[in-house]
């Protein structure tokens, strides 16, 4: 399958959200993580500076910036998600669906950019995705699939905080995954109403699942084509 691209101006045809990209300012307001970013930008400059791609694939690197490129990858392939929606709604699609997929475009493109801004140097390059197996003709394909994504990126996040270092960051994971969390009820309450929060995704403790980057990415790798090294992430 020829490389994806998903242009953003795809979704209004006009000057607004995400038809450009997002100045740096508005991404820190729209996150409310200044502070964060800012040590990030120092952080990323210090080490991991340049990402590698070798036979083994793309670096992720290590340490808090291996964990946010992680992140941001995952954030690569929702937003690239999301964006053919809009694109090629399915048949038979409302108007309120409608509404709430270009919606959801626009966070995941806002949490990719900015992840992508943060990094600056130390981010991956973009991925290229494989949504072949995808009817995007379909509602109940596509409805499944962003099941998939969002409990996904839900679980990914809860199993990031752990390693994460830095308090900062770990605020903005916070931030994200109760965004995140918010889709993924709703996915769910469009295929089955009650089913938001139901014992697939939430434990007999009340929690919501968590996955480890390995499992994280080996699900995620079925849409992926680039290859991910993902061995110098911590895992403690």
């Amino acid at each position: 399958m020829e490389k994806e691209t998903y242009p953003e101006k795809s979704l209004t045809g006009g000057d607004g959200f995400t038809t450009k990209k997002l100045a740096r300012r508005s991404f820190l307001q729209y996150t409310g993580a200044g502070v964060a970013v800012a040590t990030l930008v120092m952080a990323g400059c210090d080490k991991d500076s340049n990402t590698i791609m070798d036979d083994e694939g793309v670096d992720l690197g290590s340490g808090d910036i291996g964990i946010l490129n992680y992140a941001y990858a995952l954030e690569q392939l929702e937003a690239a998600f999301y964006l053919q929606i809009v694109a090629t709604p399915y048949s038979g699609i409302s108007d309120a669906e409608k509404a709430y997929f270009l919606d959801v475009s626009r966070h995941e493109v806002a949490h990719r950019e900015f992840f992508k801004t943060a990094l600056a140097g130390a981010a991956i390059p973009a991925l290229e995705v494989d949504f072949s197996s995808i009817n995007f003709t379909s509602r109940d394909s596509v409805l499944a699939t962003a099941k998939a994504f969002e409990d996904l990126g839900v679980s990914a996040y809860n199993g990031a905080g752990a390693l994460l270092e830095s308090a900062d960051y770990l605020l903005l994971a916070g931030k994200i995954v109760s965004v995140e969390a918010r889709h993924a009820s709703y996915i769910r309450d469009l295929i089955q109403c009650g089913t938001f929060a139901n014992m697939e995704v939430v434990d007999a403790n009340g929690l919501d699942a968590a996955r480890t980057p390995a499992e994280v990415l080996a699900i995620a790798g079925t849409y992926i084509k680039t290859k991910i090294n993902a061995s110098n992430l911590p895992t403690t």
